[in-house]
């Protein structure tokens, strides 16, 4: 992800998360650590006929991965894309030498959790209230070893026909 596609980004957070979107203050802020020799951040755009239709980041600090979004906008769910986003973060959290990778998510959002499952995240708790202004609960979920999640895939494993992921 690179600042000119902060305006993308942003109408795909609105439409995906109305009540609880980040700000363009907070992905600046973000990409502001995200480059040069000390970056602890990784964000990623997914892109499809010159248009954005997902995005990731990730946050290093020590041994420690954070897990901060992950966005497929929703014609483009079911396709392999979240999953290939997700991917890309834990080969970025292997880079950074994380032991473990963090996230909290929506308590109702299933789909996001089966996702996480699927890569051997498992549920270690609950923050009560975490999303506001819609007072919804989180649900915090651990990864250890990100790169036993991700050995023996290929980089950037396939999804949709021209879908590319970039930094």
């Amino acid at each position: 992800m690179r600042w000119w596609d902060i305006d993308a980004v942003l109408l795909l957070e609105r439409e995906l998360f109305p009540e609880d979107a980040w700000s363009r203050g907070m992905f600046w802020s973000e990409l502001a650590h995200a480059r040069g020799p000390a970056a602890t951040r990784r964000y990623l755009v997914a892109e499809a006929d010159g248009r954005i239709v997902g995005y990731a980041g990730l946050v290093a600090s020590g041994d420690q991965g954070d897990v901060q979004t992950i966005a497929v906008a929703r014609g483009r769910w079911g396709t392999g894309l979240g999953a290939r986003l997700l991917t890309e973060l834990l080969r970025a959290a292997t880079a950074f030498e994380c032991a473990e990778v963090m996230l909290e998510c929506r308590v109702d959002n299933t789909r996001a959790q089966r996702l996480y499952e699927r890569f051997g995240f498992e549920a270690i708790g609950f923050r009560r209230g975490y999303y506001q202004p819609g007072n919804v609960d989180a649900l915090v979920m651990r990864l250890t070893d990100p790169s036993a999640s991700v050995a023996g895939t290929d980089p950037l494993p396939g999804t949709e026909r021209g879908t590319e992921i970039n930094g």
